[in-house]
């Protein structure tokens, strides 16, 4: 018969795993990132593994410094307030924070991948709790710690700042009214992991309406991929007159026009 002291240590033990497995604890791809993932992003906050956020990605990333990604969030999770993506086993995990507004919850983009890893997307409803799903995209790795092609060339000098956007009449997602939004800004993104190169990147974008609201909103980091490209879907037709605005780390600011008229 086991000693009082062996059964405490098995009803703690018990109480302590069935407190990982409800504070997040059930990730799907078993990673040992995880745990210090959620404490550094989320604290307190539930998150839970539901399959309502879907995350779509290559098996391999031929190229690891442009690896595509698309995710979206299920519409009976009701409106999503913020979508964050984050690599477990990049040296810099957090790629970007998405606040659809008006927008529909979902994206597509690419960033840069420094070796084989979950690549997760975590969306926040009203009610405070995150919704995760992910893709493993395995990698020969060194997306984040090589210079990119404009700025192995210099070339990066001469486009800075530039953006456009348009408007198709159409979207993947969304229904048969739904219309999607692409846009493009030219910019290093560099990291700050190549020597003598400091980190240099976009960190926000807008798109606002011809009255300077906001229709949705990025928070974007260093491993967003070189010249970076959005698409964006929308519920419905949208009017033209939108403009991109934004800023990196330096405070470069960044505007740009976005063709075409939706209504």
């Amino acid at each position: 018969m086991p000693s009082r002291r062996a059964v405490l240590s098995l009803l703690a033990a018990s109480v302590v795993c069935a407190a990982a497995h409800a504070d997040g604890g059930d990730d799907p791809f078993g990673s040992l990132q995880w745990p210090d993932l959620k404490r550094e992003f989320f604290g307190t906050a539930k998150v839970v593994f539901d399959g309502k956020v879907q995350v779509q990605g290559p098996s391999f990333a031929e190229d690891p410094m442009n690896v595509p990604i698309s995710l979206r969030a299920d519409a009976s999770l009701g409106p999503v307030e913020e979508i964050v993506v984050l690599v477990d086993r990049n040296p810099i995990r957090k790629v970007l924070s998405f606040y659809p507004q008006q927008a529909l919850p979902s994206l597509s983009f690419r960033f840069k991948l420094e070796q084989g890893s979950p690549v997760r997307a975590f969306a926040r409803t009203r009610d405070g709790l995150w919704h995760g799903g992910g893709a493993w995209v395995d990698s020969s790795g060194g997306g984040c710690t090589v210079s990119g092609a404009t700025r192995k060339d210099g070339s990066w000098t001469q486009t800075l700042g530039q953006a456009r956007g348009k408007l198709f009449a159409s979207s993947p997602v969304g229904g048969e009214n739904a219309s999607r939004l692409r846009v493009m800004v030219m910019h290093p993104m560099d990291t700050g992991l190549v020597g003598g190169i400091p980190a240099f990147y976009v960190n926000r974008l807008a798109v606002r309406d011809e009255q300077g609201r906001e229709l949705l909103r990025l928070a974007t980091f260093e491993p967003v991929s070189e010249n970076p490209v959005f698409s964006f879907d929308f519920p419905g037709r949208v009017a033209g007159g939108l403009r991109l605005t934004g800023t990196d780390n330096n405070g470069n600011r960044i505007e740009g026009r976005i063709e075409g008229r939706i209504e």
